[in-house]
């Protein structure tokens, strides 16, 4: 069992190049990128999406049955057993989704709901010296790592989403790969006193999405994208296909009905917006932490920051925010920032059964401050 990040690393190196090694000419320049670096050359592993669009890679279709599962055990490697678990039920739940609409959504493929595009780049050559990393995603996942001298130094941005994020199971049950991600935070913010609730719900409207968006870099100000700009191409070459994702994307923003102010008031800020866990009872900061974890422990126990969420200074600085109704089953969002902290969530797509979820660090993704060390290092 790992239980370093260096373990991390070496069982990551490993697993990726044992897949490596299993491609032929023709999966190689699909399933490669440049080695990280610090700056603009850089960009496309520091692309990442959540849509169902062509996240950069070698997808599980070109791929060979003992291929595929060589993808899946370096997906392993970065995650905690929930962690995997979820994905793995996420990618699942593509043919739950095409069920959903009926087995008619195409977008720009032949298939627009399909288990099976879900894309895997590796970029550097993983090793135990200099950086490499690697980015799996498709709808509803993106997972991003890197690692630098034998070391895994980031996992940010996580992404795990559901659609529908609550679907029937036999006997009664019911299928939430997310539900702890929601009705934590529900809770919490629901135990709010009144004046505390007036500071912490930002509107009582939902926005469509979650605020940052699948952007690079977070900066001040920003807002919403619509669906249809979340895509690898600027458009579809089927303009009839192109239509629909643009109805579509508008129909979304137009059930949220914001304003320019309403998006003012929820978009991005370098300063915390919301209360603070320094204002949080005993039983509330707990929930806090519970709620917390269902970020960090997606990860392995080792690369998790849960344990420096037990340092009282460090959860005072955490802020929580909402958006939307706290009735269960109603559109809402919410956001956990502090130091070195972005999380966002929102569910309130499809009648509030579409969920998204992403922690992000503003100041390091991708392993921005790492690699900027690393270099000034090797430049001497």
């Amino acid at each position: 069992m790992t239980t370093t990040r260096a373990e991390i690393a070496a069982a990551m190196a490993d697993a990726a190049t044992a897949w490596l090694d299993s491609l032929d000419d023709t999966q190689r320049p699909d399933a490669t990128g440049a080695v990280p670096e610090d700056g603009e050359a850089d960009g496309e592993r520091r692309r990442w999406f959540y849509t169902p669009t062509d996240h950069g890679g070698l997808d599980l279709h070109r791929q060979s049955p003992t291929q595929q599962r060589a993808v899946m055990r370096l997906v392993g490697t970065g995650l905690s057993q929930a962690g995997y678990v979820t994905v793995a039920t996420t990618m699942g739940l593509e043919n739950v989704l095409d069920h959903v609409e009926g087995f008619v959504t195409r977008f720009d493929r032949e298939r627009g709901r399909d288990p099976g595009l879900y894309y895997l780049r590796v970029f550097g050559d993983p090793g135990p010296s200099g950086a490499w990393g690697w980015r799996f995603g498709g709808h509803h996942v993106s997972l991003n790592n890197l690692v630098v001298d034998g070391e895994l130094v980031s996992t940010t941005p996580c992404f795990m989403g559901a659609d529908p994020a609550s679907s029937p199971l036999l006997g009664g049950g019911v299928n939430r790969p997310l539900a702890r991600v929601e009705d934590l935070a529900r809770e919490l913010v629901a135990s709010l006193t009144a004046e505390q609730q007036e500071r912490a719900i930002l509107l009582a409207k939902a926005p469509s999405d979650f605020v940052t968006a699948n952007r690079s870099v977070v900066s001040e100000g920003d807002r919403v994208i619509p669906l249809a700009g979340i895509w690898r191409d600027e458009r579809f070459p089927d303009d009839v296909e192109q239509e629909k994702l643009q109805k579509l994307s508008d129909a979304i923003d137009t059930a949220a009905d914001y304003t320019d102010e309403d998006h003012e008031l929820v978009a991005y800020s370098h300063e915390p917006r919301g209360v603070a866990g320094r204002e949080l009872d005993p039983p509330q900061r707990h929930l806090l932490r519970r709620l917390l974890s269902t970020y960090f422990d997606r990860v392995p126990e080792a690369v998790s920051p849960m344990s420096t969420y037990d340092d009282d200074a460090r959860l005072d600085a955490v802020h929580v925010a909402w958006a939307g109704s706290l009735e269960a089953g109603a559109p809402h969002y919410y956001r956990l920032q502090g130091p070195g902290l972005l999380i966002e969530w929102d569910n309130t797509q499809r009648g509030a059964n579409h969920a998204h979820s992403v922690w992000r660090d503003p100041d390091a993704d991708f392993g921005a401050d790492v690699l900027a060390e690393h270099h000034a290092r090797h430049q001497h």
